[in-house]
């Protein structure tokens, strides 16, 4: 079938054969098949779905537009992370120095901001020199001998995935189940992994703004692995608002090192605790959650996790006494405080809202093709819960283009609602699926 009768076959609801889908997959990798045509046939899937046969064959299909890796050279269980996305989410910049410290090799392959959300690579090229665009060879030395490797897609990786990323993020078909978890699993399966931890966000700042979307999401996701040969487990993850205090590249790099000395706040330190313990215990270095956030706060407190992020960062080109002085990092030229309309209680904070404000300052993208200001974004001061008084700040704003300050500061204060009671908040960690 040429790809016009696929993308056709599919928005009309009929179920696409597996080998037509390899070959729409692979014709879309070499180019014969266009950015439009994708486009629309992400669309029609976005609408239409894809059941299990389909999902299968499209996930096989972006796996194996490339390499797939062999990292049994590496001794032990190789054990990686990924989150869905969310606003403030720092934790792979804490998580994977930590789990290295303790034993596990991580070999992570990351991604871009997409939409409102930020992206670990885009945080990683804040600090001077770090090069996230290693080739295979450095990827595998690295795993190896430093027992961490944090990097992008290389053009040899499930390079389907690499340029459909990139096209969901500016056609409006990124919070889409089967797309989502066939660029995930695709991905992360491409690395060379033995076992994966799943971050599923859920909330205003997720992709997945019910309990119901998550939990089908993360069950989709260790289903692709468990038929893949993979252990995978999922947590679901409160992102009703950002996580920690920071929104922005380098911010959220200091607040990442700061957690490392057991300095961040508690939200964004319970949650890297969460996902790294259930890493340790896929790994293998400790029989259960209890006895892994022992390792981990041990860790943390010698200063070994610290002292890891550091060589890791020295092994990929970047400065490490950015890491020991903070001062060395990215800093915007100026800061804005946003004060609250009125006074009372934070009810609500919609984090995708915030998420767009901090695109539209420059800490994100609003198309492919847009630069990120490493230094500009949000240091919050008040969270769902505190009381505020009219005119007390809400957030520090951090930016460098005085022109964007007003639309910033007038999203930032509509993404907030004020009331008179403190509202329950719920657990961060809502449900383990494994």
């Amino acid at each position: 079938m040429r790809a016009y009768e696929l993308i056709k076959a599919k928005r009309d609801g009929r179920t696409l054969a597996a080998q037509d889908i390899r070959t729409f997959i692979d014709a879309y990798t070499k180019g014969d098949v266009t950015d439009y045509q994708m486009s629309a046939m992400c669309m029609a899937v976005f609408f239409r779905g894809l059941d299990a046969v389909e999902l299968g064959a499209w996930t096989r299909a972006m796996l194996e537009s490339g390499e797939v890796l062999d990292l049994s050279e590496t001794p032990g269980l190789k054990v990686d992370k990924h989150s869905t996305g969310g606003v403030g989410d720092k934790v792979s910049l804490s998580l994977a120095p930590l789990a290295a410290a303790c034993g596990v090799p991580v070999p992570m392959i990351s991604g871009r901001g997409l939409g409102h959300t930020g992206g670990t690579l885009d945080k990683l090229e804040s600090i001077p020199g770090f090069d996230v665009n290693l080739s295979v060879a450095d990827y595998r030395r690295l795993v190896r001998d430093v027992g961490c490797c944090l990097i992008g897609q290389t053009a040899t990786l499930a390079p389907a995935d690499k340029k459909l990323y990139a096209l969901r993020d500016v056609t409006a078909t990124v919070d889409c189940i089967p797309l989502i978890a066939s660029s995930i699993m695709s991905k992360k399966l491409a690395e060379g992994i033995d076992a994966l931890v799943l971050d599923v966000k859920v909330g205003s700042g997720a992709f997945m703004k019910t309990l119901d979307d998550a939990r089908v999401l993360a069950k989709t996701m260790v289903g692709i692995g468990a038929e893949m040969g993979k252990r995978v487990v999922a947590l679901l993850t409160n992102m009703d608002q950002p996580l920690g205090q920071t929104i922005g590249n380098s911010l959220e790099v200091i607040e990442a090192v700061e957690m490392l000395r057991g300095r961040a706040p508690a939200d964004y330190t319970e949650v890297t605790l969460a996902l790294t313990a259930e890493m340790l215990v896929l790994g293998g270095r400790a029989p259960d959650v209890a006895a892994a956030r022992a390792l981990l706060l041990e860790a943390m407190r010698s200063g070994a996790a610290e002292k890891k992020l550091c060589e890791i960062v020295a092994a990929q080109g970047g400065d490490p006494a950015a890491i020991s002085d903070l001062g060395r990092l990215p800093r915007a030229r100026h800061t804005a405080p946003v004060g609250a309309p009125t006074g009372g209680v934070v009810t609500a904070i919609n984090s995708e809202a915030i998420g767009l404000a901090a695109v539209a300052l420059g800490a994100g993208r609003a198309k492919a093709s847009d630069a990120v200001d490493p230094a500009v974004g949000f240091v919050l001061h008040k969270k769902v819960g505190d009381e505020v008084r009219e005119g007390e700040p809400l957030l520090t704003v951090h930016y460098n283009d005085e022109a964007r300050l007003a639309d910033v500061s007038r999203r930032v204060v509509a993404a907030y609602t004020l009331g008179a009671t403190a509202p329950s908040v719920g657990p961060l960690v809502l449900e383990r699926i494994g």
